[in-house]
């Protein structure tokens, strides 16, 4: 077991010519099976030999296996998308009402360790780097508290030396003072160290496994502890391992085959799930943004109805699972997607560090398309006949 704020290897070791497939000394190898059946279904999943008829059979079926979920998300599914759409409509209805959920992201710190050439955060990109304070993440707390959001979602860039565990679990500790749901994505843990933010007060990990092509994961992740797939592929596993009462999944839509990808992150979610059946589950469904440095970085063959149709394949598929429409969408289409499939949504957003309080202490991550207070996506959200809820979860 690792010391609770270290790997055992340094995250300069791990280069370009580190098998990206080997698990690294210091690293949780759990043994999952998850793994291999998610990645052996991908790779045959040819999403061009689907016909309308397989996706109308799917829309036919009240529970739908993997094979349905393949025809949702093919081409052949597109003349479809309206009929797909009322079919996503009526599962988020039916499973949880006009609800839709509302948080804000918290950044508290830049630095990464890894060479991913699409993130703004990246080790090799030239950026202002920051780290909170204790006194800076509780102004930015307060600020984030005053507009009456009561879940949060902590972020890091990826450095365990800059921003190791102990780090995380106290900023954790002091959101709990400020807000009742708390979630995570920072870099991937060990077991123990998922339960220990668990007793810090985290409720739910969401990990971005970005790809679930190996061979282009390989391309993209040029350095760091990130460049390991599958450590990274078993985060999820872990976190639930580690008490965690859910977990998000979500791959980086344009960065490879998107059918592809979103198919593999639709299984991961849907494995893991029988796997534990406890488990919440949630997605997240990005697509590429452009960086500072790098505005040319944008999704490839990723469009609006594209987005749409996986937004709902995941929703008719897995009609129990939270989805979050993110801020690198533009206003009108959050909106349009939340009275139909994604159930959460964020406001009063800032990517960068310090920018809730107004210190601007560091660059963002990637730009946002969503720029809305609080207070506004709280009143579209209202216009729309649908009714804000701050908070999941309570305490007792």
């Amino acid at each position: 077991m690792n010391d609770i704020n270290g790997a055992a290897v340094p995250a300069e070791y791990i280069t370009a010519k580190t098998d990206h497939m080997a698990y690294q000394p210091g690293m949780d190898d759990i043994g999952s099976q998850v793994l291999d059946e998610v990645i052996s279904r991908m790779n045959v999943y040819d999403a061009g030999r689907y016909t309308a008829a397989n996706v109308q059979r799917a829309l036919d079926k009240d529970v739908l296996t993997p094979e349905d979920f393949g025809a949702l998300l093919s081409p052949a599914a597109e003349p479809l998308l309206e009929q797909i759409a009322l079919r996503a409509q009526m599962e988020t209805r039916r499973h949880f009402g006009n609800a839709v959920q509302m948080f804000t992201p918290l950044y508290i710190a830049n630095y990464c360790e890894n060479h991913c050439v699409y993130c703004g955060f990246n080790c090799k990109n030239k950026i202002r780097r920051a780290k909170l304070d204790r006194e800076e993440i509780e102004r930015e707390l307060q600020a984030i508290a005053q507009t009456g959001l009561q879940e949060i979602l902590l972020l890091t860039g990826e450095s365990r030396t800059m921003s190791p565990v102990s780090y995380i679990g106290e900023a954790v500790k002091l959101a709990r003072r400020y807000f009742r749901v708390i979630g995570v994505e920072v870099y991937p843990v060990n077991v123990d160290e998922y339960a220990y933010l668990h007793e810090c007060g985290v409720d739910y990990v969401t990990v971005f496994q970005e790809t679930y092509d190996a061979d282009t994961y390989k391309t993209l992740h040029l350095g760091g502890h990130k460049r390991i797939f599958p450590y990274r592929f078993c985060a999820q596993e872990r976190a639930l391992m580690g008490g965690m009462r859910g977990v998000g999944f979500a791959a980086l839509l344009g960065l490879s085959d998107f059918r592809r990808d979103a198919y593999a992150t639709g299984l991961h979610a849907y494995f893991l799930q029988r796997k534990y059946p406890h488990a919440e589950i949630a997605f997240s469904c990005p697509r590429l943004r452009p960086i500072i440095n790098n505005e040319a970085i944008n999704p490839r063959n990723v469009h609006e109805p594209q987005l749409l149709q996986v937004v709902c394949a995941y929703r008719i598929f897995m009609p129990f699972a939270s989805i979050t429409i993110s801020t690198r969408e533009r206003a009108g289409f959050r909106d349009h997607i939340i009275g139909l499939a994604a159930t959460k949504i964020s406001a009063g957003v800032d990517v960068g560090i310090g920018g809730h309080a107004g210190e601007d202490k560091g660059d963002e991550q990637f730009e946002i398309s969503d720029g809305r207070s609080v207070d506004e996506v709280y009143q579209a959200i209202c216009a729309r006949g649908l009714q804000p809820v701050m908070a999941d979860h309570i305490y007792v």
